[in-house]
């Protein structure tokens, strides 16, 4: 239990239905939507939408979408993979003969955008409500208004340049050329005139006709190979989940081309670790080694797996496992195990909204939304107000790595979203946001709660270290015992220029008969339940 006189916060118990979320609107949507009755899937829909309204450089209807879903009785989660293509026409040769590479602004960083269309899917197959009526918080909040929370206005100052480039999102996003302060109230006719179509029309609404036009339109004024057959096409998919045990819980994750198999890969490593007797410098220290390991193999092999094969089997493998704990040296840091650094991609941790939520039968969602970078590709669609992400950025363009560019293919995603069951019964959705740490985040909040004994919200106020690129990121709150024991080790520091992701999680405690909801101080959001 956490010292009620020092800040901070508790987790969030409920009797019937709980949701956390990154932004206290949408979380208040979602409960609107399961007091009135609606599902879990029905009350993510909303929260998720009504997000990409009012957090618009973290997610949006541009971006791309992933999601688990676990029914009441169900004995495995459902698994959605909503992430959009590459253009038919985006051949890597075609790239390397004109010597393009892929930037952060550049429109052959924008796929297909898949949120809408997993959205659609999700509520076809799952939900009890209508799309159009789950967008209406949205449409409102983009007509009428919404006040700028503390750390969006934030993140919303640090991404200035990203938009102030393309006419139609500084017009949509700066006031005289800066971004909005604190409270301030922003509004976005445009995006809600397209909310709107969608509402009425589908995800045809968005994949065809005027908006489908306007950003094809857009995308080709600027040099992208993108066409209307393209967007046509768009479709989510359902995947099988993966999954790994550990410490008599199962972990299940989307597949790749997602990321979620390295948070497998790195609970297979900690099994054979006591990490519950560890001192905080050892387990930092295992942690940071097994990461190196896993990502290694995420950086050489993750990729759109209808496109490549990707060798699940032997990733999660006893023979992998011993290999990889075999180059793990608890007294000395191994050279960085990186494949090579990915194009463009400094270390950061990337613009993504995670959701968490039960509903009052049991059923549990967990989803996740992204433009990626901060604004996306800063690129909006002048008529739609479609904001486009740039995940096409974690393409290659390199023949013969799984990962290159190529026609209509998904490019390896880092966001996941997690679920935890236990003998064919559901324990928590979850997921923590932050570009490439997401796989070591999702390790090291289960493992917080499964190891270490922190209750949800304690799992997810624990300082973050993060080894990728070269050296460890760290959060403030290690002490400098710690920080000084792993440059003995042979560890470079790198102290973090702010927060290091956020996250989401909903624990059921049938036995108590009670929902524990906790989301991250590193936001603006809350937990709520009822």
């Amino acid at each position: 239990m956490r010292d009620f006189s020092k800040p901070g916060r508790s987790p969030v118990y409920a009797a019937n239905a709980a949701v956390a979320t990154s932004h206290p609107l949408s979380t208040l949507a979602a409960v609107e939507v399961l007091r009135a009755g609606g599902n879990a899937v029905d009350a993510g829909i909303a929260a998720v939408a009504v997000q990409c309204v009012v957090d618009p450089l973290m997610t949006g209807i541009g971006g791309d979408c992933f999601a688990l879903y676990a029914p009441r009785g169900a004995t495995t989660p459902i698994a959605l993979n909503g992430s959009g293509r590459s253009p038919a026409a985006a051949h890597d040769s075609w790239f390397l003969e004109r010597g393009i590479t892929l930037t952060p602004t550049s429109p052959h960083a924008v796929t297909v955008p898949g949120a809408v269309a997993a959205w659609a899917k999700l509520l076809e197959d799952h939900g009890t409500r209508s799309l159009g009526e789950l967008l209406q918080p949205a449409i409102r909040y983009a007509e009428e208004g919404y006040p700028v929370q503390p750390r969006v206005a934030l993140d919303w100052s640090r991404s200035v340049e990203r938009v102030a480039g393309d006419p139609a999102s500084a017009a949509a996003y700066l006031i005289d050329g800066e971004a909005p302060k604190v409270g301030t109230i922003m509004r976005h006719p445009k995006l809600a005139a397209t909310l709107r179509r969608i509402a009425e029309q589908g995800p045809r609404g968005f994949y065809e006709g005027p908006v489908a036009e306007d950003i094809v339109a857009r995308l080709r004024d600027l040099g992208g190979l993108h066409t209307l057959d393209d967007f046509a096409s768009a479709a989510p998919e359902v995947v099988t989940p993966v999954t790994t045990r550990y410490r008599g819980y199962d972990v299940y994750e989307c597949p790749p081309s997602g990321q979620g198999l390295a948070v497998l890969m790195m609970l297979n490593v900690l099994t054979h670790h006591d990490v519950s007797g560890l001192s905080e410098l050892d387990r930092v220290h295992l942690f940071a080694e097994a990461c190196k390991q896993a990502y290694h193999h995420r950086d050489a092999l993750f990729a759109d797996p209808v496109l490549n094969r990707v060798p699940v089997e032997h990733l999660l493998s006893e023979a992998w496992r011993a290999s990889a704990h075999g180059a793990i040296d608890m007294a000395r840091a191994q050279e960085p195990v990186i494949w090579q650094e990915l194009p463009n991609q400094e270390l950061a941790h990337k613009d993504t909204v995670y959701l968490s939520v039960v509903d009052r039968d049991g059923n549990a969602l967990s989803l996740i939304n992204s433009i990626f970078q901060g604004f996306g590709s800063g690129i909006t669609a002048p008529e739609s107000g479609v904001l486009l992400h740039n995940r096409g950025l974690s393409f290659r363009i390199d023949p013969g790595h799984p990962n290159t560019i190529g026609p209509r293919k998904r490019p390896m995603h880092t966001i996941i979203p997690g679920m935890l069951m236990r003998d064919g019964e559901t324990v928590a959705p979850f997921g923590v946001m932050g570009g490439h740490y997401q796989a070591m985040g999702h390790v090291e909040l289960l493992t917080g709660i499964l190891d270490r004994g922190l209750d949800v919200q304690e799992a997810l106020d624990a300082p973050r270290s993060f080894a990728y690129g070269g050296g460890i990121e760290m959060e403030p709150g290690f002490s400098p015992h710690v920080v000084a024991g792993l440059e003995a080790r042979g560890h470079r520091i790198i102290p973090a220029s702010g927060p290091i992701g956020g996250g989401q999680i909903i624990w059921i405690d049938r036995k108590a008969g009670v929902l524990a909801a906790g989301s991250d101080p590193r936001k603006d959001g809350n937990a709520l339940g009822y």
